[in-house]
């Protein structure tokens, strides 16, 4: 097997676009900045200014049915299916990246079904909720307890608002009358009978009021201070979906699914106007200060009314598809836009500036203008490409009939809510004209012409121009009986032509396509745009845009197809298991590979001056001038083929699913390729990673995990070698190349190593012990650590008043920082296990219990300390019973030697014993 190379591949996640918003509630903070979407269990905290999230709130496990935020950002309120209630401060931390920390004030159980809605009043203070089971409870947010439950409504409550009114004037004069009565019966006591000096003064508290609507069509007023209904208004006859109130006109506005809204007066909470909209409604309300109403409804629309006339502002728009449907709206006095929500989870900002100025005498005006359009998800990425000459935009089909085009630069940084977003990630244009699923897409050699096909059996090219904000469609091309699976365009210009100094006046000179009828197409795509003929626009392409030759290529669906550097050549991918090659001129076949045991994913050619790669068995290296191909394949592996006999060069294992997508990263430069750094490709699967290969050795150089779901798309930015993946867990990320920087950065510490480890060479035999310590334990060092302190502690004679033996040590280990004490703690822990160095350790646990309190000690917990002590203890108890267990025969030899002495001493001096004089004789 070939060594590995010595280059070690780095790369790391720049830069995350995410999903936001999935379905469910929406709220925004007052002053515009702090957007809070469902996402799922999750809730999301977002700066609309910088398109960053600011902060998320883990659910338990079950999925949002309400959110809302205070107007002044202090509270967030969630809850969830499980029948609870969260409540949270929101604390801003404004450390590098500002961010939002919320802490759970309390977990509350409000009603005994979900939530369905919940609103907050002006003041931050009040919460009210209503539950499917048609209770409306308000709750006092800081408290977190309930001020008042109210009961009445016999379905879901659908809509709560609170507001703020004037006293009706029947109680105004209820309450005269009362004033009367015991101004008389003070008369009949001798009093002054007379009002004159009599001021009727109005208790604030006494104007709030809480409106709620259900789904039996019928909206009740909520008196907070009486604590009961003081009006029923049953004029809907179906779920009520929006309320509002106007404090210029004094009036309340309902909408409901019976597509109609009313506006209702709250003096004698009378109908003053029922409006007809045509379309269900789902939001309605009123604008500050021009005091117009809004609609959102089925058609995908935001509209304008006059409340006084009754009649539309806006005229008349083409109603959208049914995921275009609108499902919220969401505003806040004092800001300058509106926020739709609509059913594909996408969130629109529609301005409103023009509104103050417009008077309910005008016949129509222009729909709001969107000023920004955020995708709340991307849902399953199926494909993807870099757009523009400075690939400053990124294409993305979504499993969606559009495309949408994400930005790629930096914020602004002083950019606004109201402002088109030009952060990172932000959606700049969505391009529309296919009626089904876009399943591919491919760019240009130059970035300026994009080319989708879709399973509405058409492949149409886009003309990009984002410094004039253009995004055209072209072209349409219709021929296929099923549905597009594949399609390329050049990626080199055809020498030195007006189009390679011009791209945008010239487009492509052809495309290719690959259909699931089995089939490959050339397209001539001719020099003027559809815009140029009206004529052919109606017609749904462009009157040149013919096939120049149709083929049958293989046996099923043809999945990918690509065009090597010259145009000279194409191969395409099928599910047959087979790769053809052809000639782009003749679309004759060239050559087939054959290999892969299931079908082919994905094919890529070699770029251009590609170095030659060795095969795993062939006697000498590739023609590089014949060029490679590459190949994915749903067995598990990638191969590496060779154009000048059609063999397999190489296969790469290592992905545990389908491989869905393979291309070449960019070729090294001269210095990388004199550092050893070699061509490398990449591969995306089914099992959500993505692998870096070293095409000479055929060994993956790194892994990249990310993704929770297989990787359907995979590009290649050829000026930085920044690679994007994408994948089915609607995550899009940006992968940054930096192993130069990581070659670096490892130069550099093995220096500083080296440099070290001579100064700790230096320090020892200087006898500098706290400068040897302190590196030895930076250096992770144990032997030299060890012979350090075997020094000191047999120093004789030691150093009078030293624990250790030497006062410069003690003075070292007493001013210890907490990573350098557990780090010596843990050496000492090691050392103790052994009994030729237990003494050592012995004699620096020693020094350290002395020098240290038990407070700092106990303060190592929660970094292994656990670990360390009881290694301490294990061991250091097996010391001390061997000790005692010498100490307890140490007294039998001393006893065992002093009757011995006793012995000998008597023999000596005493006389022999027996007839010869001979005795017993004892050996010592």
């Amino acid at each position: 097997m070939a060594s590995r190379n010595a280059v070690v591949s780095t790369f790391e996640a720049e830069h995350v676009i995410q999903p936001l918003y999935t379905g469910g509630d929406v709220a925004l903070q007052k002053s515009g900045r702090i957007l809070v979407t469902c996402l799922g269990e999750e809730a999301v905290l977002t700066d609309l200014n910088t398109g960053r999230t600011l902060g998320r709130v883990e659910g338990n496990g079950e999925v949002l049915t309400a959110l809302t935020i205070t107007p002044s950002a202090s509270h967030l309120i969630l809850c969830s299916r499980s029948l609870s209630m969260q409540i949270y401060s929101l604390q801003s931390s404004e450390h590098g990246r500002p961010t939002i920390i919320p802490n759970l004030q309390r977990t509350l159980k409000p009603h005994s079904t979900p939530v369905v809605t919940a609103a907050v009043d002006s003041t931050s203070t009040l919460l009210g909720t209503g539950s499917a089971d048609g209770v409306i409870k308000v709750w006092d947010i800081r408290g977190g307890f309930i001020t008042h439950t109210f009961r009445g409504h016999n379905g879901v409550i659908s809509a709560l608002h609170f507001f703020e009114a004037k006293e009706v004037e029947s109680e105004n004069v209820n309450l005269l009358g009362q004033k009367e009565k015991k101004k008389r019966r003070k008369s009949t006591n001798g009093e002054d009978d007379t009002m004159e000096g009599v001021e009727l003064t109005e208790n604030p508290a006494t104007r709030f009021r809480l409106a709620s609507g259900s789904e039996d069509g019928k909206i009740r007023i909520w008196h907070l201070s009486k604590r009961k209904a003081i009006a029923t208004l049953d004029s809907h006859v179906s779920v009520i979906r929006g309320l509002d109130f106007s404090k210029h006109f004094n009036s309340l506005v309902s909408g409901s699914r019976d597509k109609t809204i009313i506006i209702w007066d709250a003096q004698t909470w009378k109908s003053n106007r029922i409006i007809p909209i045509l379309e269900r409604v789902e939001a309605v309300g009123f604008l500050e200060p021009s005091s117009h109403v809004y609609t959102g409804g089925e058609s995908g629309k935001l509209r304008i009314w006059s409340p006084q006339t009754g009649r539309q502002l806006t005229g008349e728009q083409p109603a959208g598809r049914e995921v275009n449907e609108i499902t919220r709206v969401v505003y806040s006095p004092g800001l300058d836009f509106v926020l739709s929500i609509h059913a594909d989870q996408s969130l629109i900002l529609h301005s409103i500036c023009a509104l103050p100025l417009v008077s309910n005498t005008v016949d129509t005006i222009e729909p709001l203008p969107i000023i920004r359009r955020i995708s709340g998800t991307h849902d399953e990425i199926i494909d993807l490409a870099y757009v523009t000459p400075e690939r400053s935009l990124l294409a993305l089909a979504t499993n969606s009939e559009d495309i949408r085009l994400v930005s790629l630069a930096t914020e602004k940084p002083n950019a606004s809510s109201g402002e088109g977003g030009s952060y990172f990630g932000a959606d700049v244009a969505l391009l529309q004209g296919h009626d089904d699923i876009i399943i591919c897409v491919d760019v240009d050699w130059s970035g300026c012409w994009l080319a989708t096909g879709a399973k509405d059996n058409t492949a149409r090219l886009w003309r990009i121009e984002h410094a004039r904000e253009s995004y055209e469609h072209y072209a349409t091309y219709t021929g296929h009986a099923e549905s597009l699976g594949a399609l390329a365009l050049p990626q080199q210009p055809l020498g030195t032509t007006p189009s390679s100094s011009s791209p945008l006046d010239y487009p492509p000179p052809f495309l290719l396509t690959g259909s699931q009828d089995k089939t490959i197409k050339r397209w001539e795509i001719a020099k003027s745009s559809v815009n140029a003929n009206p004529s052919s626009a109606q017609k749904g392409g462009h009157p040149s845009s013919r096939a120049l030759y149709t083929r049958k290529a293989h046996d099923k669906d043809i999945n990918a197809i690509s065009i090597n550097h010259n145009n000279t050549l194409f191969a395409s991918a099928s599910q047959d298991r087979t790769v053809k090659i052809w000639s782009v001129q003749e679309g004759e076949v060239q050559g087939i590979l054959r290999g892969h045991r299931r079908g082919v994913w994905s094919v890529r050619f070699a770029p251009k001056d590609t170095p030659p790669i060795s095969g795993d068995s062939s006697t000498g290296p590739a023609s590089s001038r014949h060029g490679l191909v590459l190949t994915g394949s749903g067995d598990k592996t990638v191969k590496i083929w060779s154009l000048s006999d059609y063999s397999c060069l190489r296969t790469l294992e290592g992905h545990t699913n389908s491989v869905l997508k393979v291309l070449w990263m960019s070729l090294p430069s001269p210095l990388e390729q004199s550092n050893k750094r070699s061509v490398q490709i990449a591969s995306s699967g089914g099992d959500g990673l993505v692998k870096i290969w070293d095409a000479s050795t055929g060994e993956p150089a790194c892994t990249l995990d990310n993704h929770t779901d297989r990787i359907w798309a995979l590009t290649v930015d050829p000026t930085t070698n920044t690679l994007v993946s994408g994948g089915g867990d609607s995550v899009v990320t940006f992968w940054k190349d930096t192993t130069t920087h990581t070659m670096a950065a490892k130069a550099a510490a093995s220096t500083a190593r080296v440099e070290q480890e001579q100064q700790l060479t230096n320090h020892t035999h200087a006898g500098n012990y706290r400068e040897a310590i302190i590196l030895a334990l930076t250096l992770n060092h144990p032997g030299r650590l060890l012979a350090l302190f075997q020094t000191v502690v047999d120093r004789s004679p030691p150093e009078e008043g030293s624990l250790s033996g030497l006062r410069a040590v003690d003075e070292v280990l007493m001013n210890l920082s907490d990573e350098q004490l557990l780090e010596l703690l843990r050496r000492v822990r090691d050392w103790n296990t052994n009994a030729r160095t237990a003494v050592v350790a012995q004699r620096i646990l020693n020094v350290v219990v002395r020098s240290y309190p038990a407070a700092r000690l106990v303060g190592l917990r929660g970094r292994g300390w656990k670990e360390v002590v009881d290694g301490l203890r294990a061991y250091t108890e097996r010391h001390f019973k061997r000790m005692a267990e010498l100490v307890d025969e140490s007294y039998l030899v001393e006893y065992t030697l002093r009757e011995m002495e006793e012995v000998g001493f008597v023999k000596g001096n005493g006389e022999g014993e027996g007839d010869d004089g001979f005795g017993d004789v004892v050996m010592v």
